[in-house]
């Protein structure tokens, strides 16, 4: 049983709306080993291993259903059991997740898709893996794989180690209890380290926390209520009640400072928290110095006082108000009279509440050095049976993360033990806080009573109050979510998302024009960066999760226009959960054959996402049948439909239903982008207006700008402001690159694209046919060498007839083809269109064939270059400088013609420039980057 590749989906997928992580398993021999041929032995040993797979329902949604499915008939395959085990070991990780699904894959036997849900990345991808452990381990001697389960391996030992591991790695308890705090309100929020840290809301509407630390707390708060002995003086000053006490830096001076302040005192690092290095009721020099030890293992200074009598109590003051009260009692055990302590701790240990660290509302109780210590000072050994009724406690600290129990006292303290939390919080200038008092009696005033202050927290944690042992849980995260985001203010900025196989980066740049044009501060990914306010921030194609967190997290933006691309939806998912505006341009044939892609159904079914998690509206293209059928996968409120064709009469009634479309109709003027909503007619702007289009001629990007138009208003953007981003968009190089740009300094005019595809090409190439011309038409055209070989053939046929010359060339990544494999494929395509053999040259590099076409063109010609490395061709086309009028290719280039068709296409010439570049002119074009 192998894993031959894993994906892991961050966002809603084509799998899920949610993070999941998929496998691709081959069984091997185990395809003819299910469940039932394991027999009930396999199943028995699983079932010990984790009791929890007990409440899985699987297909029979009850109880025990997974069992029963691996002991009825022939069972079930161990893909399908793989899949169960990775999401309960997670749950005993403390993590709430329960979807899966396993399918085998069509064609292949034994090999299996597995898809399961995650809440941590790292600790997902360990869940699967220890689950193949698991799963061999169980397996008979025989049918075990050679390495599969290392020598010595202990599952209990595994499991622990697993469940410390996925700890490390995910929020604390009071951090997630604040993110769902968050998601309750319908507040977003992306995690932006490792450990705690965590940004709410999205853009400038953000707000950011580091465990119950908020973006608001002063820095200089923190500060004092980390200087334990600064805090105690300003308190004091106040008249508020805290013990005596000294700072010191040896543990002569600590014995010296015990003796003045009078025992029994405490010792505790000067800067500590979580309890950590405290030793309470010290009564001789020899415990302070011992104390003094102890405490210095976390701070150079120690801090001795005052030790208080009373019960440790934790008071949570947010926002100035106290939320939460608990009373904390050390971890302990009470004695029976037959069992030993040590037996005590492991009867304690069994409660269902207590697990490893976090994992669980209580802590396990652990038999260490420090429980040692303690039994020491009660005369007692973990091998001693103390009488019924004795309480032993095995720490000094009532910190839950070490064993200890919180009882909620929130109904019962005085007022004026509630007065005096608020007044320590505000004197140390906290928004969050906690006050750490002891008292006899939390319910009786300090005044009467006595009590005192022994610390506060400027970073306190919630789980004591969230999830008290005993008591009434308290929301201690909502107030500081609401202190954070009072109602009505914002947090989401409006999301944009765009996919299709064409048209999505200019479509993409034009909306956050729009945006720019209407006061937003537009984030934007493309496939050529990511864009804060028009300026790129961020080089590469950032068209996948990672970019829309990015654009996301940044503090300036109030929109974001997320191009969204295959193949990060197929990597990775979607970077967010929902989105304002979907759309989805076109579903044409690219990249099929790729990553399990092999049909355009399926292609529409990837890209279907975005629409899937809109919420206010998803704009599709009417005139795409695989686009339209996606209206019925989407919970938008809003519909919008694009069409170019104003007899389209699905439209008609949609609009006649008091529908959104956005529909391309003809005037005496020419044509007119319209918008209909509610029952209103919206002429926009008529398409010869806007210089993206070319007077109107450039079809595709007529239907971009209506796309564009559609997802605005849709956004809600003003219509005068449409209007003005698109008439001033215009599809310059340094706008939209290799978008349609256009180069007019030269005799003749160049067209420059990245298309990469039949559908892009076609629509090139149309627009080439279109423009007035005076001479020829010449091509450069590639296909990429990822690409199916008909697919490279149907872009030879989508410039077939349409050109006077055609230079066939390949891209500068090969992969996995020959060097002059793509180049004369797209030649034998276009030789089989009866495209004249005198019109064909192969011209294998991409530099070479640009230059060969340059120098062919002469006065009134049209160049329609089809590039791949952008930057570096774009310098070459603007940097070429003509010697003069080409009046035929022939007579300039010295271009091999393609082979007549009784020669076979391996025989056929390449024509090489090895040279050419650096001619007379002693020309050299610089690489990307450079001037």
């Amino acid at each position: 049983m192998r894993v031959l590749d894993r994906s892991v989906y961050v966002g809603p997928s084509h799998y899920a709306r949610f993070p999941v992580i998929r496998l691709e398993l081959d069984l091997g021999e185990l395809e003819a080993w299910p469940t039932g041929r394991l027999g009930a032995g396999f199943v028995d040993a699983l079932a010990a291993a984790l009791p929890g797979l007990a409440e899985h329902g699987c297909s029979y949604r009850e109880p025990g259903g997974f069992f029963r499915r691996m002991r009825e008939g022939e069972g079930t395959w161990l893909g399908h059991v793989l899949e169960h085990v990775a999401i309960e070991l997670q749950n005993i990780a403390g993590e709430d997740v329960t979807f899966g699904k396993t399918r085998s894959i069509d064609g292949r036997p034994g090999h299996y898709t597995v898809v399961y849900e995650f809440a941590q990345r790292d600790e997902g991808v360990a869940a699967g893996e220890l689950g193949m452990r698991l799963l061999g381990s169980l397996l008979p001697a025989g049918l075990r794989e050679a390495g599969a389960v290392p020598e010595g391996w202990s599952w209990a030992a595994a499991r622990d180690e697993f469940i410390r591991f996925a700890q490390r790695r995910a929020l604390g308890p009071s951090t997630a209890s604040l993110v769902r705090a968050a998601e309750a309100r319908g507040i977003p929020w992306l995690r932006l380290n490792d450990q705690s840290l965590v940004q709410l809301g999205h853009g400038r509407y953000q707000q950011r926390i580091q465990a119950t630390v908020t973006g608001r707390t002063p820095h200089i708060a923190v500060e004092l209520a980390s200087d334990k002995e600064e805090t105690n003086r300003i308190l004091g000053s106040l008249g508020l009640p805290v013990p005596r006490q000294e700072l010191v830096q040896s543990a002569e001076a600590a014995v010296r400072a015990a003796s003045r302040i009078g025992f029994p005192v405490v010792t505790k690092p000067y800067n500590g928290n979580h309890g950590r290095g405290i030793s309470i009721r010290l009564t001789s020099d020899a415990e302070v110095a011992s104390g003094f030890a102890i405490a210095r293992e976390h701070s150079r200074s120690v801090i001795v006082e005052t030790f208080l009598e009373g019960d440790d109590h934790r008071l949570l003051v947010v926002n100035g108000e106290l939320i939460a009260a608990t009373r904390r009692t050390p971890g302990h055990v009470v004695g029976d009279g037959v069992h030993t302590v040590a037996a005590l701790i492991d009867l304690v240990n069994q409660d269902p509440r207590r697990g490893v660290g976090h994992e669980k509302v209580l802590t396990r109780i652990e038999l260490d050095a420090q429980a040692a210590t303690m039994l020491d000072r009660a005369g007692l050994t973990a091998a001693s049976v103390p009488e019924a009724g004795r309480i032993v406690y095995l720490r000094s600290t009532a910190n839950l993360s070490t064993g200890g129990t919180a009882t909620d006292v929130t109904d019962i303290i005085h007022p004026d033990n509630r007065d005096m939390a608020v007044r320590a919080i505000r004197a140390i200038g906290l928004d969050v806080g906690g006050v750490d008092f002891l008292s006899t009696n939390i319910a009786e005033s300090y005044r009467r009573i006595g009590g005192g202050i022994c610390e506060v927290n400027a970073a306190p944690g919630f789980r004591m109050h969230v999830a008290p042992s005993e008591g009434t849980p308290r929301d201690a995260a909502g107030p500081v979510i609401d202190m954070l985001f009072p109602p009505g203010t914002p947090s989401r900025v409006p999301i944009a998302a765009i996919t299709g196989t064409n048209g999505k980066t200019t479509t993409a740049r034009m909306l956050a024009h729009v945006a720019k044009m209407a006061g937003y501060t537009p984030g934007l990914t493309t496939t050529d960066g990511v864009y804060i306010d028009g300026q790129r921030t961020v080089q590469g194609d950032m068209t996948g999760p990672v970019s829309a967190r990015m654009v996301l997290a940044d503090p300036q933006i109030d929109l974001a226009v997320l191009e969204t691309a295959r193949g990060g939806l197929l990597r990775a998912g979607m970077g967010v959960t929902e989105i304002n505006v979907g759309a989805v341009l076109n579903v044409q044939s690219d990249h099929l054959g790729l990553k399990g892609i092999d049909t355009l159904e399926q292609l529409a079914e990837v890209k279907r996402v975005v629409i899937e998690i809109a919420t206010d509206c998803a704009v599709l293209n009417a005139d795409d049948p695989l686009t339209l059928r996606m209206s019925g996968y989407t919970d938008a409120s809003n519909l919008c439909y694009v069409t170019m064709t104003p007899q389209h009469n699905f439209v008609r009634e949609h609009v006649r239903a008091g529908g959104r479309a956005c529909a391309l109709e003809a005037g005496v003027n020419g044509q007119m982008i319209t918008l209909y909503d509610k029952g209103s007619h919206i002429p926009l702007l008529w398409t010869h207006l806007i210089p993206a289009t070319l007077e109107g001629r450039a079809l595709h990007n007529v239907q971009n700008a209506m796309f564009a138009a559609a997802i605005a208003f849709s956004l809600g953007i003003k219509l005068d402001a449409i209007r003005q981003g698109l008439r001033t968009f215009d599809s310059t190089f340094f706008q939209a690159p290799g978008r349609m740009n256009v180069f007019d300094e030269h005799p003749f005019k160049v067209l420059f694209d990245y298309g990469h595809n039949a559908h892009a090409v076609a629509a090139m190439a149309d627009l080439a046919r279109r423009l007035d011309v005076a001479g020829r038409r010449i091509v450069v055209v590639a296909g990429p060498g990822d690409r199916r070989d008909e697919d490279i053939a149907a872009i030879a046929g989508a410039v077939a007839g349409r050109f006077d010359h055609y230079i066939c060339r390949r891209d500068d990544q090969l992969r996995d083809r020959a060097p002059d494999e793509v180049p004369r494929l797209l030649a034998r395509t276009l030789r089989a269109a009866g495209v004249p053999e005198a019109s064909i040259t192969v011209i294998p590099d991409e530099q070479d064939a640009i230059d060969a076409a340059l120098r062919m063109g002469a006065a009134g010609d049209l160049l329609l270059i089809f590039a791949d490395h952008l930057t570096r061709s774009w310098k070459q086309i603007t940097k070429f400088r003509p010697a003069g009028a080409v009046e035929a290719p022939a007579a300039q280039v010295p271009a091999v013609p393609v082979a007549p068709p009784p020669v076979e296409a391996a025989t056929l010439p390449v024509l090489s420039l090895e040279g050419l570049i650096r001619d007379e002119r002693g020309i050299r074009y610089a690489p990307e980057g450079e001037d």
